[in-house]
């Protein structure tokens, strides 16, 4: 097992901003962090690959898409943008020295067109399968992610997700699943994390909240339970958002502070997730 920390913690959402953060989580024990492309150039992630390994962390990839880049879209000239977008994604995560790329890179965030639902994710299944000689030449696997029905229509639980990998045709393609996410969507936390095993690639982990694990209701039992019974053992990454009026914060409606502090909530993360997952 591997700890992770997402970069969204500290708001960082661009090269120069996740370089002053790599201090504060390589002294407080992580593994890794996660960090976002947005904004990357290849400049830009080569020196942030840099400075990861300096400090002594490995590193993991989070993307999304726009309404622009939309590998969903009925418009074959947008696909085709889409799937450059995401080429370019690939290359760039590979850049920075990450072997994973994970998000809701299926369709456009915060778009929905629930009537046409079924033909969108073919769509996205049969582009996302295209993409596999790169995936292969540059060794990256991508984690599909199940997200809540206010951030998506199109893949909210973990069979959803799971059917959209399987679909894509690609050994090269799994799921991210995520607790915030679970939480909200799924019956069962535990049927639904044993039942994604042979595609789970990625682990986020947040409370109800967005906030510090095992600060709020979670059932963090039935979470651990599972990923024993499945023998997981990737990463586990906090991806907390905890701040408001930051850049990102309106998006995520995050509209008061979660936590007072967010490198004291990264500190207690770490020490929730080794005390829960060993």
């Amino acid at each position: 097992m591997k700890y992770g920390v997402h970069a969204g913690l500290w708001q960082a959402h661009e090269a120069d901003e996740i370089i002053k953060v790599l201090g504060c989580v390589a002294d407080n024990g992580f593994d890794g962090i996660e960090v976002p492309l947005h904004g990357l150039t290849d400049e830009k992630a080569l020196a942030l690959g840099k400075a990861i390994k300096e400090h002594g962390l490995e590193v993991t990839c989070t993307h999304g898409l726009s309404p622009e880049n939309d590998i969903s879209s009925a418009d074959k000239h947008i696909r085709q943008k889409a799937l450059a977008h995401l080429k370019w994604a690939i290359q760039t995560a590979s850049l920075i020295g990450s072997d994973l790329l994970c998000g809701p890179i299926f369709a456009p965030w915060k778009v929905f067109e629930p009537d046409d639902k079924t033909a969108r994710a073919q769509r996205s299944a049969d582009a996302l399968g295209e993409l596999e000689r790169d995936l292969q030449e540059l060794n990256v696997t991508l984690g599909l992610e199940a997200l809540n029905r206010f951030e998506t229509d199109l893949v909210n639980t973990a069979e959803e997700a799971m059917h959209l990998a399987k679909t894509t045709g690609s050994d090269r393609i799994g799921i991210l699943l995520d607790t915030f996410h679970l939480n909200i969507e799924e019956k069962n936390i535990k049927t639904a994390i044993t039942n994604a095993s042979d595609k789970l690639v990625h682990f986020h982990i947040s409370d109800n909240d967005r906030g510090v694990p095992g600060s709020g209701h979670v059932s963090w039992h039935e979470v651990k339970d599972a990923l024993d019974e499945i023998n997981y053992d990737g990463w586990i990454v906090a991806e907390m958002f905890v701040t408001a009026n930051g850049p990102i914060s309106a998006d995520l409606n995050i509209w008061r502070d979660i936590e007072p502090n967010a490198t004291h909530a990264c500190k207690e993360a770490l020490t929730f997730m080794k005390s829960t997952f060993g």
